[in-house]
């Protein structure tokens, strides 16, 4: 997964292809978790682009998307949000939201 910026995040969004933004902070042991569950997502998806960046250097970013808590996964499709994931439960429930119809 790359690191991506705000800028990037939203240049994806407005690709219209569906797309997932990881926002986690280093010290936290569940977004550790979180983390190796979407390696092996982006493995098993390597056509759903998926960035993550560290919420303590978004801090606007993360007041404007109302993020809750971290880990925390945002899925766009079509240039919207559809929809923020604070509970990760499994890799087979990742896969299951972010695979492609």
């Amino acid at each position: 997964m790359d690191q991506w910026t705000k800028e990037q995040w939203i240049e994806q969004v407005q690709s219209g292809e569906q797309c997932a933004f990881y926002l986690y902070t280093p010290l936290c042991g569940t977004c550790d978790v979180a983390s190796k569950m979407l390696t092996v997502i982006e493995n098993l998806l390597p056509d759903v682009p998926i960035g993550k960046a560290n919420i303590n250097y978004l801090g606007d970013f993360a007041m404007e998307m109302q993020v809750e808590s971290v880990p925390c996964l945002i899925i766009a499709n079509n240039g919207e949000i559809q929809e923020k994931i604070y509970a990760f439960q499994s890799v087979p429930f990742l896969y299951t939201l972010l695979k492609k119809d």
